[in-house]
């Protein structure tokens, strides 16, 4: 889910099953095209395969906690302040950043579209002064952006091209640094400064 491709022993002990375990489950996964196998030398490496698929599992996620009681998150912190989805940003961050772009008039909703997003003029000027390119991105066959409901806070964080491009400029940007071992990002007071200056979100370090 963090966009990265692993060993099947590498997925065996993040699950805590037995690598034999892990070989069945992700070669099922592959007969159904879930994950695709990049083989590179000695070993086989395993990746979700596709965006649509790390839809799917974050939608699973939150199903696979819903309740008709009031919600509690007990998502470990690290993982609800800042992560991956796919590849994407979600979490508190990402869910923030949402509710600003809605409410700084960057994005509206696509009538069109189930949970779809337009880019306004506002928000092509807004992307634009932080150098994120969107207007060569629309022709891609990808979704451009969506609500995609967060596994942890249960409500939407945006997914598509625009989140993906969102992502890669915070990485670039040193905003956020990723877990090696997890998909959790890491905050950085950069970070904390520029969303600040950017969108108006505080967030702790």
């Amino acid at each position: 889910m963090d966009g990265h491709a692993r060993t099947a022993t590498e997925l065996a002990i993040v699950a805590e099953i037995s690598p034999s375990t892990a070989s069945v489950h992700l070669g099922r996964l592959a007969e159904e095209q879930l994950v695709r196998v990049v083989p590179q030398g000695k070993h086989r490496y395993y990746a979700l395969n596709g965006p649509d698929v790390g839809l799917a599992m974050e939608n699973l996620l939150v199903l696979s906690g819903a309740s008709n009681e009031k919600f509690i998150p007990n998502t470990p912190h690290r993982l609800r302040a800042a992560r991956t989805c796919y590849d994407h940003i979600a979490g508190t961050l990402g869910v923030a950043l949402h509710d600003h772009m809605l409410k700084l008039d960057w994005l509206v909703a696509d009538s069109s579209q189930d949970r779809a997003y337009l880019l306004t003029r506002r928000g092509q000027q807004g992307f634009g002064e932080l150098g994120i390119e969107l207007t060569k991105t629309k022709t891609s066959r990808r979704r451009f952006a969506f609500a995609c409901i967060d596994w942890s806070e249960r409500r939407p964080h945006v997914g598509g091209t625009v989140g993906a491009s969102l992502l890669t400029f915070a990485l670039n940007r040193k905003w956020v640094a990723p877990d090696l071992d997890s998909r959790a990002l890491t905050m950085t007071q950069r970070g904390n400064r520029e969303i600040q200056q950017y969108f108006g979100i505080a967030l702790n370090e």
